[in-house]
């Protein structure tokens, strides 16, 4: 289980970031959506100890994760192609990643062959350097890197922005199939509101950095979220 407590981000002196309590309950799929500035990226980046809360604090699986490196171990995270190491290739990439969490080639190359249909022919035998291929083709990389290992918790940040319309559709399947795992804990914020209701089945609305909406996804979430943000 992932539990924020009292949490409170400023950067000079405005406050980006006011959570008193949130719960996310392991096994969950969880959609975090919100205009630009909502604070979505800030919080996934405080829940990864990329940043520092002013105050207040996140725990992961009863970890403190400013506290502890304990909850790495179960969790992966692909926030923006700065995760990428851009001299690598694909491959490379892959292999590093699964040498950090402890797969060899064959466990990585075993995993890879399930997802040829996601890189659609474009990522591997490409020998191409990450920093050379497109901003989808990179996403798509930094998505599937993020499920080496078998990771119990999985954070994905706008992860369907940069991709075309078919690979959309197959990340939702691959977030579908991740979710009904039980020991899965899904986390993805999007600005694509039929997206995140189609592959969460909880959403938070982010406004100014403060929780405004909690809702159980039903059939009518989509229509609930559009005219929250149509005020």
């Amino acid at each position: 289980m992932i539990a924020i407590h009292n949490l409170i981000k400023t950067y000079s002196g405005k406050t980006v970031l006011n959570i008193g309590h949130l719960e996310i309950q392991k096994g969950n799929s969880f959609g975090l959506v919100g205009n630009n500035g909502a604070g979505k990226t800030t919080l996934f980046s405080a829940l990864l100890d990329l940043i520092q809360p002013t105050s207040g604090y996140i725990e992961n699986n009863s970890v403190k994760v400013h506290e502890s490196e304990a909850w790495k171990a179960t969790t992966a995270a692909f926030i923006d192609e700065t995760f990428l190491i851009g001299y690598l290739t694909a491959e490379e990439y892959f292999y590093f990643i699964g040498e950090l969490r402890g797969q060899n080639k064959a466990d990585v190359d075993a995993l890879l062959f399930g997802f040829e249909d996601f890189f659609h022919g474009e990522i591997l035998g490409q020998k191409k350097y990450l920093r050379d291929l497109s901003k989808g083709n990179q996403k798509k990389v930094g998505i599937i890197a993020a499920l080496i290992g078998n990771p119990e918790v999985i954070v994905l940040d706008e992860p369907f922005a940069n991709l075309d319309p078919t690979t959309q559709i197959r990340l939702k399947k691959i977030i579908k199939e991740l979710s009904a795992d039980p020991e899965v804990t899904v986390l993805v914020s999007s600005h694509d509101l039929m997206h995140v209701t189609e592959v969460c089945e909880r959403i938070v609305v982010l406004d100014k950095g403060e929780v405004v909406k909690d809702l159980a996804t039903s059939q009518e979430t989509l229509k609930e979220l559009e005219a929250h943000f149509n005020k």
